[in-house]
């Protein structure tokens, strides 16, 4: 008679809800954690400056100046006078758009005066110095 009191076994089965709670919680925490920068790919290191604060920027030019002097606007290497073109351009669009300019710690003064210059003969005057 035990034959047929015999209880049935359930088949095992694999509660998923947990295993897709666990991986997005994964998925979110690699997005949080990772790093963006955008200035090594030009090779630069920004100089410290301790009483800088914040560096938020939100504009959409960018100007990146590398240890050898060689100048990037929105990431892409431009000769002096194709900077002052496209400096020209930007101010023909809105001449409020801010610029970011990222030197190298090494790079001569006299290059990124040039650029700060170039910034402000087009009209642009809302332009900083990113730091870290």
């Amino acid at each position: 008679m035990s034959s047929l009191y015999q209880k049935r076994r359930k088949r095992p089965e694999m509660n998923l809800v947990p295993l897709i709670d666990v991986l997005v919680i994964l998925v979110f925490f690699a997005f949080v954690t990772m790093q963006f920068k955008s200035s090594a790919t030009l090779n630069i290191t920004l100089p410290k400056v301790e009483t800088a604060g914040k560096n938020e920027f939100t504009g959409t030019v960018t100007i990146g100046i590398d240890r050898d002097g060689v100048v990037s606007f929105n990431g892409k290497v431009v000769e002096d006078d194709q900077l002052i073109q496209l400096l020209e351009q930007v101010k023909q669009v809105d001449r409020d758009i801010p610029v970011l300019i990222k030197a190298d710690e090494t790079t001569q003064l006299k290059k990124l005066t040039f650029v700060m210059d170039a910034c402000r003969k087009s009209g642009l005057n809302k332009f900083s110095l990113q730091s870290r």
